[in-house]
């Protein structure tokens, strides 16, 4: 045996390290104790304690999205990686590049029922991209740098590798990664250049043209948000984005639109629903943004750039689509144009802006005021008002606060906005802000969560107390599960069954009992001094802010209904709907 072999555990380490690894977040367990073995007697990695396996997918995910790169959990066997798998399959439906390092039973083992067994492979095959159980140590330095390769390359997502405890004790020959080359899997990054001209020339002929823009243009990186910027520019045109897709593009903008689907803008919807070429840049064509499929844009012919090629044609067929990296594209799309002669206007640039105008007109973000009680929509853009100009990351929990937190707190940037989409994950929000503070640790991060969600990974705040993180966690407490009863009430004939949140704890106190500063506010007046004392502290808070329990978050298109059958706010001063709520267009 040569001298240069290491253990299995070890080459885990190794790789880590060669694959630019500085945290992981994981939960020790029998089955993963070599690897950790292997930690200790290291320093180049350091290694983030959870308190459940879930929060370790999910600060992971807070780590990657916030960082642009990939980011790795560490967990044993068995129910180990089963209470993994939540955050796995949220990453999948986010595109989020993770690596999940499992335990596994010794080989001799597998399939034999054995402790904390279980088919992780099998159980996770459907949420992630890829999956490995290796069994040969020798193999197991390539599987680890193409885990890396597969989870960050195309569309990005999470990769499992699952190794049994045999493996990680016996000695095998490390391989660095530059040694590795993927004969199967590479993805097509550059875009073909005739549909490239189709694209141009749709865009020059528009007279309603609109971007709809998603999370693959922050996946495709900086680069990529910042030719968008370029692009939007030059020609004109306005764009909308996906929650995932917020700040990509100045939300400061004229040109931007706001955010669309279920709870977007009046005018984004609208000039979706109006537009006669739609140019989508790395978004999937979800059913929170389509509604229903039969009535989503139905004049408009469609461009769709995407990484993955099986989003295209999936949910929507279109005209002009275009399998690439975002980035690469939408430079390309840059050049053709500005090579382009300019068209003399003919006034339909004008004619739709001032359309899009008259929508802007209706507010659709604007919400009754209160001088007794807070109202959420205030909550959070005091909260934004009080952060702007600081360095500042958000996360959030699931439900009525995250869409109220991306239809009022303004990002300007990319990487900035961590939440679940696609899975909808209600306590993503703590763990996500554990992992973000980890990799900006001289940043303000703040968890911007409902009372409900927060309960679901509250245990996270012990991990934030012991690495000293100060993460802010910023609650909209309404005693309800708010988008439960939102839902219940315009839906089900305001039958509120089981969205009543009961017994709820006593915040504040709950903090200190962590070790933390607990603050709360209830009453508008005292709302601004209680934000800069949660800002001021420099350890972990939790800032109970009480507002209006009844509220609804408007807009909204209720599900499996049309662009142009939104739900506005009920505003004494705004144009007329229908009975019905619904906007009369």
């Amino acid at each position: 045996m040569s001298d240069s072999q290491l253990t299995g555990a070890q080459i885990v380490v190794q790789a880590l390290r060669d694959q630019g690894v500085r945290h992981i977040f994981g939960y020790p367990g029998g089955a993963i104790l070599p690897i950790y073995d292997a930690l200790f007697q290291q320093d180049a990695i350091e290694h983030i304690l959870v308190r459940h396996e879930q929060g370790a997918s999910h600060a992971a995910e807070g780590y990657a999205r916030s960082t642009g790169t990939c980011g790795v959990l560490l967990v044993t066997s068995g129910p180990g990686a089963t209470n993994a798998v939540t955050g796995l399959a949220d990453a999948m439906m986010d595109s989020i590049p993770l690596v999940c390092i499992t335990g596994q039973v010794p080989t001799h083992l597998i399939g034999s029922d054995a402790f904390q067994e279980c088919d992780t492979v099998g159980i996770t095959r459907a949420c992630t991209k890829h999956n490995f159980l290796v069994k040969d140590v020798n193999e197991l330095a390539r599987v680890l740098h193409d885990a890396f390769y597969i989870a960050t390359t195309g569309r990005p997502g999470p990769v499992v590798v699952d190794i049994p405890k045999d493996v990680q004790f016996r000695k095998g020959e490390y391989v660095g990664p530059s040694n590795i080359v993927h004969r199967t899997y590479r993805p097509q990054t550059v875009g073909d250049p005739r549909r490239i001209a189709q694209a141009l020339e749709l865009m020059a002929n528009a007279k309603r043209p609109v971007f709809y823009t998603g999370g693959g243009v922050i996946n495709a990186g900086a680069r990529a948000s910042a030719l968008l910027r370029e692009l939007v520019r030059e020609t004109g045109f306005p764009i909308t984005s996906t929650l995932m897709g917020l700040g990509a593009y100045p939300a400061s903008d004229r040109q931007w639109l706001g955010m669309l689907g279920m709870h977007g803008t009046y005018e984004a919807n609208l000039a979706m629903n109006r537009c006669d070429v739609m140019i989508n840049l790395g978004a999937r064509f979800d059913d929170r943004v389509t509604g229903r499929l039969d009535a989503f844009s139905p004049h408009s012919r469609k461009i769709h750039v995407d990484i993955d090629p099986s989003s295209i044609n999936k949910n929507v067929r279109v005209e002009v689509p275009i399998v690439g990296d975002c980035a690469n594209v939408i430079e390309a799309l840059l050049e053709g144009w500005r090579a382009r002669p300019r068209r003399d206007d003919d006034g339909s640039g004008f004619a739709w802006w001032s359309q899009i105008d008259a929508w802007r007109a209706r507010k659709s973000l604007a919400y009754a005021k209160s001088e007794t009680s807070i109202k959420p929509q205030y909550a959070v853009e005091r909260l934004f008002e009080l952060t702007r100009g600081r360095d500042t990351y958000i996360t959030t929990e699931v439900g009525q606060h995250q869409m109220w937190a991306a239809q009022h707190y303004r990002f300007e940037e990319p990487n900035r906005w961590m939440t679940s989409g696609g899975l909808g994950t209600m306590g993503y929000g703590i763990p996500a802000a554990v992992g973000v503070q980890v990799a900006h640790p001289d940043a303000l991060v703040i968890d911007i969560a409902g009372e409900a969600s927060v309960q679901m990974t509250m245990q996270e705040l012990s991990t934030a107390v012991q690495y000293r993180l100060p993460i802010k966690i910023f609650i909209l407490n309404n005693e309800y599960m708010g988008m439960v009863r939102q839902w219940q009430q315009l839906l089900h004939g305001g039958r509120y069954a089981h969205s009543y949140s009961e017994a709820l704890p006593d915040f504040v106190r709950l903090a200190e009992a962590y070790g933390a500063r607990g603050i709360r506010a209830s009453t508008p007046a005292e709302l601004d001094a209680a934000i800069l004392a949660m800002l001021d502290h420099p350890g972990p808070v939790i800032f109970d802010c009480v507002v209006d329990k009844l509220e609804n978050c408007l807009p909204m298109i209720p599900s499996g209904a049309a662009h142009d059958e939104m739900i506005l706010p009920d505003l004494a001063d705004a144009p007329a709907v229908t009975e019905a709520g619904r906007m009369m267009v």
